[in-house]
């Protein structure tokens, strides 16, 4: 396999990612971002050859390795590619199971993990400002306990909480006040995290509002983690360049629900093909992705709308529904889901 050039690169890390799947985690909740979301999400923020890329959870390394890819397939010369995997991808994760995953996923794309690190992210708030980051990328853990977060943020939790009341949301915000003010970031979180009924969450949407703009709001396939964490999660992006009110525009919300994957005993999600075997998720990323760059409002995919810090940042609030499309399946298969959540959360019994 030549990891010199970028097909060379999307088969190591096929390789590693089903090697992954093997490989047991030391915690069940832990969540590893899939290779087409974090393809999907290195794009909407423009990765290229002066990026200069941060994911401080980094967990197995997926994101930096989509990172390494797009900004190596950017450059020119040999020189250019050899900087971005040496100066410009740069990790931290905490734990060290996964540590060694990110590590190991590295070293088999020619990086040698020169810039991940094994440490609190919160220790290393000098180190991100002195390697003038453009770029972030990360998937924060949603229940984090206590010896995982700020500690300064720790100390105002209420005594009752044992895991992370923002959801991970004072992870991001942390780190976006220790990047570049020319940084986009795009993080993934809770759909709890976008609609914000909580006064902690609520806190931390402010926060971001006041200090920076939310460029957009992706929601997600339910199971995009599965068979790993249950979370429905959400991308977010922020530009940090200036306050959210000061560039008083619109967010794009998408309604990205359906990534044509489809779930196989024992292999998880898997990617589907047409009839003639070629990638409908290729299709769908080429679609997500025109959708949000020219800012296209599709009934029943997108949609564009002002909001502020005490709205809910989904789709789904402002979305049209194409009715159009609608058939009877749909009703069904919603009641069908509904009834299987009353059952999980004991709701109801069947006999």
């Amino acid at each position: 396999m030549n990891d010199k050039n970028t097909a060379g690169q999307d088969l190591l890390n096929l390789f590693f990612t089903t090697f992954n799947k093997y490989v047991g985690k030391s915690d069940k909740n832990q969540a590893f971002t899939p290779d087409h979301i974090c393809s999907f999400m290195s794009k909407v923020v423009g990765v290229n050859k002066h990026s200069r890329v941060l994911d401080p959870c980094c967990g197995s390394g997926a994101f930096l390795v989509r990172a390494m890819t797009d900004a190596m397939d950017d450059c020119d010369t040999e020189d250019e590619r050899e900087k971005v995997k040496q100066e410009q991808i740069f990790g931290i994760e905490y734990e060290a199971g996964a540590f060694g995953l990110s590590s190991t996923n590295m070293l088999i794309h020619g990086d040698g993990n020169s810039n991940v690190v094994q440490d609190s992210l919160f220790n290393r708030g000098k180190w991100i400002e002195d390697n003038n980051i453009n770029v972030v990328l990360m998937n924060p853990p949603y229940n984090a306990t206590k010896k995982f977060c700020n500690p300064d943020y720790t100390e105002v939790w209420d005594n009752n909480k044992k895991e992370d009341p923002s959801k991970g949301f004072h992870f991001v915000e942390w780190v976006a006040k220790k990047a570049s003010p020319l940084c986009k970031m795009a993080v993934l979180l809770p759909m709890q995290a976008a609609i914000g009924s909580s006064k902690e969450v609520k806190e931390f949407k402010k926060k971001m509002l006041d200090n920076y703009t939310l460029d957009a709001v992706f929601s997600l396939p339910v199971e995009i983690f599965y068979p790993g964490a249950a979370a429905v999660a959400v991308c977010m992006v922020f530009d940090l360049s200036q306050k959210h009110d000061k560039s008083n525009k619109e967010t794009f919300f998408g309604y990205y629900r359906d990534d044509n994957f489809t779930k196989r005993k024992g292999l998880g999600r898997i990617e589907m093909t047409d009839e003639n075997g070629n990638s409908l998720w290729a299709k769908t990323e080429k679609l997500w992705l025109d959708l949000y760059k020219n800012k296209k409002k599709v009934p029943g995919l997108s949609v564009m709308k002002k909001v502020n810090w005490s709205d809910e940042w989904l789709a789904e609030a402002y979305m049209e529904t194409d009715y159009t499309k609608l058939e009877t399946k749909d009703f069904q298969n919603v009641i069908n889901s509904y009834l299987a959540h009353l059952v999980k959360e004991g709701y109801i019994y069947e006999n």
